[in-house]
């Protein structure tokens, strides 16, 4: 029987080199509403142990397997909806390859991210770091023997994106492929993003989500609401309350209908540290 939706839980972590990731997908399978329909199946898709790469961008050849593995998954279940939760931002690729590939005609994306995840295959070290640039066929050259549909610049909306954090490398793009931006403040302010839509007559949407838009004062399992000794240096700080996201969530679902849904990056401190602090007891063993 055919499947309407599919809920993958992508423990990848590969393309940001941080085991950490496979806890918080697998949390956040507990954390999302839970489904009876035997018209929903949830998959735990294939995700290693190890690293592999042949090229400067660290886990890029083991990111290529995994998602080709995912894409075979979809294919063979060919449901109508996709819900991926994880997981490092590379998680998209083969949810989005394969909805675009079933509805190639009026599907807009819309990537909600600090960062536009758009370097090259000679200035990015993770393959997160391109992980939208793969799906519009600009990143690793491999990817493209599994992306066969890429996105368009005119269907792909940044939304969220926070300047101070974007790489020269990725700003050149912005302006090259003369891609749509909103920022924090204007995804607060405006319906952009509906507008955005609407304008493009776009019938269904994927929607990318980085929970790094989060502001880490209202939101505390993203990168940004690291503890002290885990803190990374440039890291991008959200200024997006958790209800005004959840409140565009249902403003882009009562203007067209999403396909596709990934959250991304969650990273739940508290619940790590407690595991980890518990880890060292001997009755854990």
């Amino acid at each position: 029987m055919t499947v309407k939706t599919v809920r993958l839980v992508n423990q990848q972590w590969q393309g940001g080199m941080d085991e950490n990731y496979s806890f918080g997908a697998r949390l956040l399978s507990h954390i999302v509403p839970p489904t009876y329909s035997d018209q929903t199946e949830t998959i735990f898709t294939p995700v290693g142990s190890a690293a592999h790469s042949n090229s400067q961008i660290k886990g890029a050849e083991t990111v290529l397997k995994q998602q080709e593995a995912t894409l075979e998954i979809l294919n063979a279940k060919e449901p109508a909806n996709v819900l991926t939760l994880g997981g490092d931002c590379s998680i998209s690729a083969a949810p989005f390859e394969y909805l675009h590939s079933k509805y190639p005609e009026n599907l807009g994306l819309i990537w909600l991210d600090s960062h536009p995840d758009l370097g090259t295959a000679t200035s990015a070290s993770h393959v997160r770091e391109l992980a939208l640039a793969n799906l519009m066929g600009e990143g690793i050259p491999q990817y493209q023997t599994m992306i066969k549909h890429p996105f368009q610049p005119e269907n792909v909306l940044l939304a969220g994106i926070d300047q101070t954090v974007v790489t020269p490398v990725e700003q050149e793009r912005i302006e090259q492929l003369g891609l749509q931006v909103v920022t924090p403040q204007q995804l607060l302010q405006s319906d952009a993003v509906t507008k955005w839509i609407k304008q493009h007559g776009f019938t269904k949407v994927v929607v990318h989500t980085d929970f790094d838009i989060l502001s880490p004062s209202d939101f505390h399992a993203n990168f940004a609401a690291a503890p002290a000794d885990r803190r990374i240096p440039g890291v991008a700080v959200g200024s997006v309350q958790l209800n005004q996201m959840l409140q565009l969530f249902s403003d882009i679902a009562a203007t067209t209908e999403i396909v596709g849904l990934t959250l991304a990056e969650h990273m739940p401190w508290d619940a790590l540290r407690l595991r980890q602090g518990l880890a060292t007891l001997p009755i854990f063993e």
